[in-house]
């Protein structure tokens, strides 16, 4: 069983060990955590390569004591040849190859502002440092994990006939094995000339010159001048008020909307249990609220059709709130969306929090890996319509809809938590599900993540959008769920991957540390 994790002098969080010790060992060094979790971010890249890359997005919440939360926005934009005209005869992106590498991206570039908000903080390490412990790995090789291997497998149909795909993620032509080791040299080279030449080189350098040039020789609509003009930039945080906390999360075009509200409607239906029938529905009945209103409202965020702030006004929460009823499930399904990406958590010793999340969307993304670099783009463009009616039209320049969306909360009480989970649709309920038995109903930290799991809709590729449970539910809450109208699918396992890959980490006014680490996923809590 695992157990909360305390430390007083810095903390980290990763779905894989090595992230997590890449960025407690610049802790160690002195380092806070934004420089913390750029080590952790682009160790991640190399050693989880089959969730994210750094040919994805990423986007950050920032907490400085004494100060409002800073908020990153290091999405991509649609590429000027983007447009309908370019997928003429087709009824959708498609979701593999060189088409389906449609925005830049946008993570590096999230990286960088990252540093700029946090070149005010005192001494800083060099960018050589932070990146040091990913070009390592990817030069003297990975192993791989169960996950990847089994990912390989089940994609590979997708993904074998799809530019350097298979000469990066296959072993001699065969789908590694467990365990096996992968190198990355490519990789290594380009992050060593991130190193050198600073992280700018991505976008108006060699490197963005070479990447931009390489995906429009392969098909792709992206050119060299669409990743030159393209800069990440903070923006203003989303935030609703609960009892005794304030909770923040990124604005359209992510869901970041969507796990606001149902923590906010959730909360006013005053329930005071956690684990029962009344927990379980009440955010089951919250999280189909505030889906109507994502999937009706989040989009680019220049083209939105209300201010997604006033979702989260108390009267708001409150009316969805007496529309639900405690004893019966509101029919489903509505409209679901897919998607895989990591969530990392890091506290410093000055109280300095971050929550961050990247992701290249599908496993292995558009699974285009460009010779020149190493890099695997993401596919993040293929949420885009090519109905010019669609909420999500595609147009040049647009930014697509994100199902990131990292989550920091400040309790009355002085507390700063820092929480997240990767899964696509799965996000906003999973973090639900932590907050809720945290914060809201009194259990431990590690219970609150490691406690079984549900998802309603589909996530990790699948086409159902049941109420999905682990297997660890009791029976008899099981039944109560269905008799009130769920439609239940139990999973073989207790600990599912289709539930994510949560972490949090809490700082207490007295300045302990907490951490908790998925037990489904390859990650720790490493802390000083």
């Amino acid at each position: 069983m695992l157990k909360t994790v305390y430390s007083t002098r810095g903390m980290m969080v990763a779905p894989h060990h090595l992230a997590a010790q890449a960025g407690r060992d610049v802790l160690a060094e002195g380092g806070n955590a934004v420089e913390a979790m750029v080590a952790a971010a682009s160790t991640i890249a190399v050693v989880y390569p089959h969730m994210n890359s750094i040919g994805g997005d990423g986007f950050w919440l920032i907490h400085e004591p004494g100060k409002a939360p800073v908020a990153i926005d290091a999405c991509g934009r649609a590429a000027k040849k983007a447009d309908r005209s370019f997928y003429a005869g087709l009824d959708a992106i498609p979701s593999r190859g060189a088409t389906a590498a449609l925005t830049s991206a946008g993570t590096i570039g999230g990286w960088a502002e990252a540093l700029k908000v946090a070149d005010g903080w005192g001494k800083s390490l060099p960018l050589s440092r932070l990146l040091e412990s990913a070009i390592n790995h990817a030069r003297n090789g990975i192993v791989v994990t169960e996950s990847q291997s089994a990912l390989t497998a089940s994609k590979l149909d997708q993904l074998h006939d799809v530019p350097g795909f298979t000469d990066t993620f296959m072993l001699n032509g065969q789908v590694p094995d467990v365990g096996a080791l992968m190198t990355q040299g490519k990789l290594a080279n380009t992050l060593e000339q991130l190193a050198r030449a600073g992280l700018d080189d991505f976008y108006r350098g060699e490197l963005g010159r070479a990447m931009g040039e390489e995906l429009e020789r392969l098909g792709s609509p992206l050119t060299a001048d669409d990743l030159a003009g393209y800069s990440a930039s903070q923006v203003k945080p989303l935030e609703v008020a609960v009892n005794g906390a304030k909770i923040y999360n990124l604005p359209p075009p992510t869901q970041g909307l969507a796990s606001l509200m149902i923590l906010g409607i959730f909360d006013k239906l005053g329930i005071t249990e956690a684990e029962g029938f009344a927990h379980l529905h009440g955010l089951i009945e919250s999280t189909k609220r505030a889906f109507r209103v994502r999937d009706t409202h989040v989009t680019d965020p220049d083209r939105l059709p209300a201010d997604p702030q006033s979702f989260l006004d108390p009267a708001v929460l409150q009316k969805l709130a007496d529309e639900i009823d405690p004893e019966k499930a509101l029919p489903w399904p509505d409209p679901a969306s897919p998607g895989d990406t990591i969530w990392m958590g890091c506290i410093d010793s000055e109280g300095r929090a971050v929550s961050f999340i990247q992701s290249i969307y599908w496993e292995f993304g558009s699974g285009v890996v460009l010779d020149s670099t190493g890099v695997n783009w993401q596919n993040r463009g293929i949420s885009f319509s090519l109905d010019p009616k669609a909420l999500q039209a595609l147009e040049p320049g647009r930014k697509p809809f994100h199902t990131l969306n990292p989550a920091l909360a400040r309790f009355d009480d002085g507390r700063v938590m820092s929480y997240g989970t990767m899964g696509g649709e799965g996000q906003p309920q999973t973090q639900a599900a932590v907050f809720s038995r945290y914060a809201m109903l009194g259990l431990p930290l590690q219970q609150a993540v490691t406690a079984p799991r549900w998802l309603l809709g589909r996530t990790w590729g699948d086409t159902s959008t049941t109420l999905k449970l682990e297997s660890r539910f009791d029976p008899a809450l099981v039944k109560q769920l269905r008799d009130a109208g769920h439609e239940v699918e139990m999973l073989d396992e207790a600990f599912s991957d289709t539930m994510g890959h949560a972490g949090a980490l809490v700082k207490r006014p007295d300045g302990v540390l907490e951490g908790a680490a998925d037990p489904r996923s390859d990650g720790c809590v490493a802390a000083l």
